[in-house]
């Protein structure tokens, strides 16, 4: 998706799909930044190799609910990763390897992990996390699939709306922290970007499931702009 110098790539972070697409979007594309949706935490631990190790001692921090939900999502993707052969965010740590080469800026435009796993244990619901876990023992232990699609590649963009409507319904206040709320913020971070540099050429990186959404907010009159400055080297 394009609008003004920006160009919005929607990725699956297991999908071998999506480590070509980046590659080939960045090429073609010789962009001045390359935006990812990522914190800079994240990003040092993806570039340089580094496990997350979710520790209890993190509780205080992020609250126990929001623990739960990082521990419980971090095993369910890698099992799924291990499934395709691709280690989740691949494509992410493509993107700042080649952009890091290419003496191309990085710009981590996603809210601080920490700040979204505190808000989504205030928000989430005992309702919401037993649906949770009983869905990741669906997929992941008895391999069952609401909806039949390929892992090795991006989901259909009618399958996305599908995934993402019955998400909202299922789980309202963890689509309105994980999704609404760092869409807002990967939007915002993306306008100050385009609109204090207009002479320069970005392309963002982010799921799939965020394109759409953050798209239509980027194209919305910005408000409250500030400059937005940008990281040069990944670490």
């Amino acid at each position: 998706m394009k609008y003004k110098n920006l160009v919005i790539i929607g990725t699956s972070h297991i999908a071998r799909q999506s480590l070509d697409e980046v590659k080939g979007i960045i090429v073609k594309e010789k962009p001045d930044i390359v935006a990812v949706e990522l914190d800079k935490q994240r990003a040092y631990a993806l570039i340089h190799n580094i496990k997350s190790r979710t520790s209890i001692r993190d509780i205080p921090k992020v609250g126990l609910r929001g623990w739960l939900f990082a521990v419980l999502g971090a095993w369910a993707e890698k099992k799924l990763g291990s499934m395709v052969g691709v280690a989740p965010g691949s494509e992410m740590k493509m993107a700042l390897n080649i952009a890091k080469s290419n003496k191309i800026g990085i710009s981590y435009i996603d809210q601080d992990i920490s700040i979204t796993l505190k808000k989504l244990s205030k928000a989430i619901t005992w309702k919401e996390k037993w649906n949770f876990l009983a869905d990741i023992f669906k997929a992941v232990i008895l391999r069952k699939k609401e909806v039949d699609f390929d892992l090795t590649k991006v989901p259909s963009k009618k399958v996305i709306q599908k995934l993402i409507s019955e998400f909202k319904v299922r789980y309202p206040s963890i689509y309105n922290v994980l999704v609404h709320e760092r869409n807002v913020y990967m939007a915002k971070r993306l306008q100050s970007i385009i609109f204090s540099n207009p002479d320069l050429k970005v392309v963002a990186i982010v799921g799939a499931g965020h394109e759409e959404e953050i798209l239509n907010m980027v194209r919305k009159p910005l408000k409250n702009s500030v400059s937005y400055s940008f990281n040069v080297n990944a670490d």
